[in-house]
């Protein structure tokens, strides 16, 4: 699954993909939201991304994208 935050002050999105449910994501993010501490990740790889949660702006969860390859006609 795909993942994107969007951070307070930044040009670029943070994106990774993650082996995690979405319904998961989507409650560690309510649950550091109304805590207001800081969000903490982990992306299918291992890497760990910290975010603090006051500087969230928004956080999009979906399917993984398939990347297609070619010059297919669609």
């Amino acid at each position: 699954m795909e993942v994107k935050i969007g951070v307070q002050y930044a040009a670029r999105e943070i994106g990774f993909e993650s082996k995690s449910t979405p319904d998961k994501v989507a409650a560690e993010v309510a649950a550091a939201l109304a805590a207001g501490e800081v969000l903490s990740l982990v992306d299918d790889k291992g890497r760990r991304y910290l975010v603090p949660a006051d500087k969230i702006t928004y956080v999009e969860i979906g399917e993984a994208s398939s990347r297609r390859v070619g010059f297919g006609a669609s």
